[in-house]
């Protein structure tokens, strides 16, 4: 967890920046300059009759090592090309910080090859079934290897996790078009905000209650009402929240997403919910994308060809919910937390008015990059109709950028874990796990009741 509480809490504290200079030497702006730097490349390739695919390589679903053996064989060079790309890009943006890249380059390696054979691991049709995808995988193994086996120091120099995480939010952005929000529907919309709203309210207030810090109750808050691990990084940096408080954040949101994975599908099919309820209802109660993606896969499986739709229904219901409607939030969420403590808790603490460039030196600025990803998507997509989207836009031009997020987030989750120590997240006390478990038992049902009986005719209807 060193690495991380460092990362997280240099990134409440104000740097020695002024002016233009934050522009090149802030890891926010980096990240937001690496996304959109592919964001745009790939509507020029799209533009072109190209695209993002042939570097964006991923393992395949397999099922027997001949499978694997024969991608590898033919595919070596683009996962040798891909690498260097992450490389030069991450690199680059170090150098201009003033870090040795030097340093980066075989503790990079190290995590490049480790997330390849997580991404293997999670590609595996047993591990499919049981809802271990790659994300979730990378995250287990890097705990494993911390906490039993344990690591060199020279190795921190590549768990990057902050750079890694906004990066990967940027390219979010991408995959969230505005034209797609509004292709949602009012409906996922609304209930996605009442979910996010309800959510936060419970879990600030209960933390706060227990005596938490406020700091600590938004960042654990936001976590459950959005997407954990994102979205506590997120406002752990607009709050200023201590170094130790995103940590025990994300502990307690892939803790719960785990157990939501063996939960909701089953309960769900057990009382015979249809696929686009149960995908609702999945998307409103999970607690991170790749979590709940597996849950909604795991009920597409067993819902089969019931209701309309099938299971296709349930993963477009969950996509609707969770990552077009509460995954939105990341951004409002940090804004206003970002004003309410420049302006609110720290002036009670100081006694002196925070400046409207305080407040946007808090503000993370990969949350901009994250909506103008979307901006552009949305004005190059602009003229076409939801079908034509799908089958000409999402292959060639979103799919690809999804998949190079997809390895940022598996970067992001295996340094996670290669950087918790269970020891120190134990001296954070039951305190943050009661109040965090609060928003679990409020959302939950929650979340059935909006898909189930409110907006149940709306998710029974879906069409894929």
């Amino acid at each position: 967890m060193t690495q991380v509480e460092t990362q997280i809490g240099g990134a409440a504290a104000r740097p020695s920046l002024s002016g233009w200079s934050e522009l090149w030497r802030k890891e926010d702006w980096w990240a937001v300059w690496l996304g959109l730097a592919i964001v745009i490349i790939g509507l020029f390739l799209f533009s072109q009759g190209g695209s993002w695919r042939w570097v964006a390589v991923l393992p395949p679903r397999w099922t027997s090592l001949a499978q694997l053996s024969q991608h590898f064989a033919g595919n070596w060079l683009r996962y040798v090309s891909q690498f260097v790309l992450w490389y030069a890009a991450f690199s680059a943006a170090l150098k201009a910080m003033g870090r040795h890249a030097r340093e980066f380059l075989p503790a990079f390696a190290f995590v490049y090859v480790l997330s390849v054979l997580v991404f293997i691991a999670g590609q595996w049709d047993v591990a499919t079934y049981y809802g271990f995808e790659a994300p979730l995988v990378a995250l287990l193994v890097g705990l494993i290897i911390a906490n039993v086996i344990g690591l060199p120091k020279w190795l921190d120099a590549g768990f990057r996790v902050e750079f890694y995480i906004k990066t990967a939010i940027v390219l979010l952005g991408a995959t969230v078009p505005f034209t797609l929000i509004a292709w949602a529907g009012p409906v996922a919309i609304l209930q996605a905000s009442i979910v996010s709203l309800v959510t936060f309210g419970v879990i600030y207030v209960v933390a706060t209650r227990l005596g938490l810090d406020r700091r600590l109750a938004a960042t654990l808050g936001v976590g459950g009402a959005v997407c954990g691990v994102s979205a506590a990084i997120a406002v752990a940096g607009a709050v200023g929240a201590r170094k130790e408080h995103a940590p025990i954040a994300i502990t307690l949101v892939l803790l719960w997403a785990i157990a939501m994975i063996f939960i909701l599908p089953f309960v769900a099919h057990a009382i015979g919910l249809s696929p686009g309820v149960g995908g609702a209802w999945i998307g409103t109660s999970e607690f991170a994308d790749a979590a709940g993606l597996a849950a909604a896969q795991t009920y597409a499986g067993l819902a089969g060809n019931s209701g309309a739709g099938g299971g296709d229904q349930a993963v477009l219901a969950f996509t609707l919910m969770k990552v077009v409607g509460r995954d939105v939030w990341i951004g409002i969420w940090a804004f206003a937390l970002a004003i309410v403590a420049t302006t609110r808790w720290e002036r009670g603490v100081t006694g002196r008015k925070a400046s409207p460039a305080e407040i946007w030196w808090r503000f993370p600025k990969f949350v901009i990059g994250f909506f103008a990803a979307s901006l552009l998507l949305t004005i190059a997509t602009s003229s076409y109709a939801l079908d034509d989207f799908n089958r000409v836009v999402n292959p060639s031009l979103v799919a690809p950028i999804k998949d190079l997020r997809t390895w940022a987030f598996i970067f992001c989750f295996l340094s996670i874990g290669l950087t918790t120590r269970f020891r120190e997240l134990a001296a954070a006390g039951v305190k943050p796990f009661l109040a965090f478990s609060s928003g679990v038992i409020v959302n939950v049902p929650l979340g059935f009741l909006l898909s189930a009986w409110v907006f149940a005719s709306y998710w029974t209807n879906l069409s894929p």
